[in-house]
């Protein structure tokens, strides 16, 4: 039995249609993030970015984001080792660090389903830029 694109291929030789089907669409990656002034560590924030669908978790304009939000960061494989901040759960991050998917992955259960009812995505659990306020108000842990 042949395995998994994934477990069979290096990052760098996936199709684009492979790389992007990696992406669990937990939204994490779309929160915006500050990083500590007194220890110059990356913290998440569970303010969402304005593009993001908080209940699919989806970008609401993934054809246009790059134009739409000047911050967001196209991944790719061939910088992935700039990409440290990504969360621990993240399928890009997990198979550069030579790790497995986690169970409720989408790819694995067939639909995203799993994700969210495993806590996995932002659904329900953050607030969008226009009204977040002051973003240090909103430090998270539980997305990196």
């Amino acid at each position: 039995m042949q395995g998994a694109f994934w477990q069979e291929k290096s990052l760098s030789e996936l199709s684009e249609q492979e790389w992007e089907s990696l992406c669990d669409g937990c939204g994490k990656c779309c929160l915006n993030k500050l990083i500590d002034e007194e220890t110059d560590e990356l913290v998440f924030t569970n303010v969402a970015c304005n593009l993001l669908n908080t209940k699919s978790c989806q970008c609401s304009d993934y054809a246009n984001r790059f134009n739409r939000e000047p911050d967001c960061l196209q991944i790719t494989p061939d910088k992935i080792e700039e990409y440290h901040w990504l969360p621990s759960t993240c399928a890009y991050r997990l198979l550069a660090e030579g790790k497995p998917l986690p169970e409720w992955h989408p790819l694995l259960t067939g639909s995203t389903s799993a994700m969210h009812k495993a806590g996995q995505s932002v659904r329900g659990k953050v607030v969008h830029e226009a009204f977040a306020g002051e973003w240090e108000d909103h430090i998270i842990f539980w997305a990196s």
